[in-house]
């Protein structure tokens, strides 16, 4: 997921996608803790793309 795409979702359509964002990180944590994922490197992806959201989010949030 690229900054631009951010730019162009609504606040909501934020919000919605860090909540399923979050909820597959938990999903990718538990199932690599049980048997170790073929790419563990998605975890570190989907970490930063929460990251990327958060900020996206705070800069709208400034510039209100």
């Amino acid at each position: 997921m690229k900054i631009t795409e951010l730019k162009n979702l609504t606040t909501q359509e934020l919000q919605e996608r860090l909540a399923t964002e979050e909820q597959n990180l938990a999903k990718m944590k538990l199932n690599h803790s049980v048997s170790p994922l073929d790419n563990p490197m998605q975890i570190r992806a989907a970490r930063k793309d929460i990251a990327r959201i958060y900020t996206e989010l705070r800069l709208r949030e400034i510039n209100k």
